[in-house]
């Protein structure tokens, strides 16, 4: 007898804690590709520790197939896009809400176009209300401390 094991879908509180910027991009190659950072906002470490949140982003990543750092092959993950109208949702699986992630129509436009995007999460907080720069800054300090994990996420 086989037994599948699966991660349990993150929690609710977790879900509620997560910011998410998104922005058009280049691949190695040169073709374009979306870009989505999810990471929790500074509240989900409020009444626990850095290592509680951090666990259940890693748990997040485990949800979504196992992302990984910048120096591994980058998964296809299972399809964890939705588009509906003008909207992009990303899907946990195993939780019953979605997470909508803020779009322009061109960046909508490139998702569906290719059917995926690159997904990082970020291991330590950042305010949603973080602007460009200092999701760069947080970007360039995650990557050099490998605070970062990476997926293509999937539309289809």
């Amino acid at each position: 007898m086989s037994v599948l094991l699966t991660p349990p879908g993150p929690e609710l509180r977790l879900l509620v804690s997560l910011a998410a910027w998104t922005w058009p991009g280049t691949r190695p190659d040169g073709r374009e590709i979306a870009h989505i950072l999810i990471t929790h906002t500074p509240a989900l470490t409020g009444s626990g520790t850095a290592e509680t949140a951090e666990a259940r982003m890693r748990r997040l990543s485990a949800s979504l197939g196992g992302l990984v750092g910048a120096r591994e092959v980058v998964p296809v993950l299972e399809r964890c896009l939705q588009i509906v109208g003008d909207q992009v949702l990303v899907r946990f699986p195993g939780a019953s809400r979605r997470l909508r992630l803020p779009t322009r129509r061109s960046w909508t436009e490139q998702v569906a176009r290719s059917g995926e995007a690159i997904l990082l999460l970020g291991l330590d907080p950042l305010p949603q209300s973080a602007d460009a720069a200092k999701v760069d800054a947080y970007l360039d300090a995650a990557l050099v401390a490998d605070r970062l994990l990476f997926g293509r996420a999937r539309t289809r």
